[in-house]
């Protein structure tokens, strides 16, 4: 096993701060620790991509899981009226912090708009 701390947690060898909202073989789902909006959930497959950038052909399916369940949990809290959104954020100057692929879903409030700011 990774030392990767979202293989640990997608895993279950580490806990995560508060419940898994979602787990399948592949995929788990839980809060973000560091939320940006009431409704931040971290949606982490099990097996370890460090990135977007390092996909290939046959994670196009895991992909759409993710998408799927992030749907899913969307649908769970409430977030379908007023809306939500879905992030990647790709290497350093994209944001991300976790060498581990994971998509975020935000929602739960009137989120700002993206800008260079």
């Amino acid at each position: 096993m990774s030392e990767c701390v979202f293989c640990k947690i997608a895993n279950r060898l580490s806990g995560s701060d508060g419940e898994y909202h979602f787990e399948n073989d592949q995929i788990s789902a839980f809060n973000d620790i560091n939320p940006q909006a009431p409704i931040h959930i971290l949606i982490v497959p099990k097996r370890h991509i460090p990135s977007i950038v390092d996909i290939v052909d046959s994670d196009i399916e895991l992909l759409g899981k993710m998408v799927r369940v992030a749907s899913e949990l969307a649908k769970s809290h409430h977030l379908n009226t007023n809306g939500y959104r879905l992030v990647f954020n790709i290497k350093k100057h994209g944001g991300q912090v976790v060498d581990h692929i994971h998509l975020h879903l935000l929602g739960g409030q009137q989120l700002g708009k993206m800008n260079n700011n």
